[in-house]
C-alpha cells in the first residue's frame, strides 16, 4: 500500500519540519483548492516549489480548482510528479491528460462522492491515477463515506477485466479501520491527513497503514 500524507493537515508555519516527520511515506499529497470549485482556499505553486528542495518524495498534486489547464504548467514547474484534476470541471479532459503525459507527468482524474464511475470510462485507458473522494472535498478531518467502497470495487474489477494500469487512490476519512476497507476493495494508495499529522508517532502510523 502506498501512503500519501496530505499536507493540508500539516502545520504550515513549520512545513519543512512537518515534511521531515513523514519521510516514511512514499508520496506527499498536495491539495490545491481555489475557493470556487470547493469551499476552501489552500496553497499555490510557490509553496510546492519551496518544499520540493527538501524531499525526494513523489509530489502527488490534486487540483480541486476550476480551469485546471490554466495552472498545470505552474505546478509542473514547481516540482509536481503527478497531477490529478476533477472530471466535474469544464476542462477538456482528454486533451489535458495528453498534455500532462507529453510533459512527463502522471495524469489522474478525481470524482466527488456524488459522481458516478461511469463518467470516467472514456479515459480509463489513458489514466495513471483515479482518485475517489470518500468525503466531500474542501476540508480535512471529515468522516469516511462507506458507500464509496463500492466505487473502489468497481474500479478494481474494471481494471482487472480490461488490463488498465491506473492506480486507485482514496482521499478522505482514512484511518486504520477505513484503510482495511479500502485495501479489501482493491485500492493502491491511501491519502491521509489528520490521521497522520495528529499522531504523536507519525512513522508508526504510516507503517501501520502500509
Amino acid at each position: 500500500m502506498i501512503i500519501a500524507p496530505s499536507i493540508l493537515s500539516a502545520d504550515f508555519s513549520i512545513l519543512k519540519d512537518e515534511i521531515n516527520t513523514i519521510q516514511e511515506a512514499q508520496w506527499i499529497h498536495i491539495d490545491v483548492m481555489d475557493g470556487h470549485f470547493v469551499p476552501n482556499l489552500t496553497i499555490g505553486p510557490d509553496v510546492v516549489k519551496s518544499i520540493r528542495k527538501h524531499t525526494k518524495q513523489v509530489f502527488d498534486t490534486h487540483l480541486m480548482i476550476e480551469d485546471p489547464e490554466k495552472y498545470v504548467d505552474a505546478f509542473i514547474d514547481a516540482g509536481s510528479d503527478h497531477i490529478t484534476f476533477h472530471i466535474e470541471t469544464s476542462a477538456k479532459h482528454e486533451a489535458l491528460i495528453d498534455y500532462l503525459h507529453e510533459k512527463g507527468i502522471k495524469a489522474g482524474l478525481s470524482i466527488k462522492p456524488n459522481t458516478d464511475v461511469e463518467v470516467l470510462k472514456p479515459y480509463f485507458h489513458k489514466l495513471d491515477i483515479i482518485l475517489v473522494m470518500s468525503v466531500e472535498p474542501g476540508f480535512g478531518g471529515q468522516a469516511f463515506m462507506e458507500p464509496m467502497v463500492e466505487k473502489m470495487k468497481e474500479l478494481s474489477l474494471l481494471r482487472k477485466a480490461n488490463d488498465y494500469h491506473y492506480k486507485i487512490v482514496v482521499d478522505g476519512g482514512i484511518n486504520e479501520k477505513t484503510a482495511k476497507l479500502c485495501k479489501d476493495a482493491g485500492v493502491d494508495v491511501l491519502v491521509a491527513g489528520s490521521y497522520i499529522f495528529k499522531a504523536k508517532d507519525r512513522v508508526q502510523v504510516i507503517r501501520s497503514l502500509k
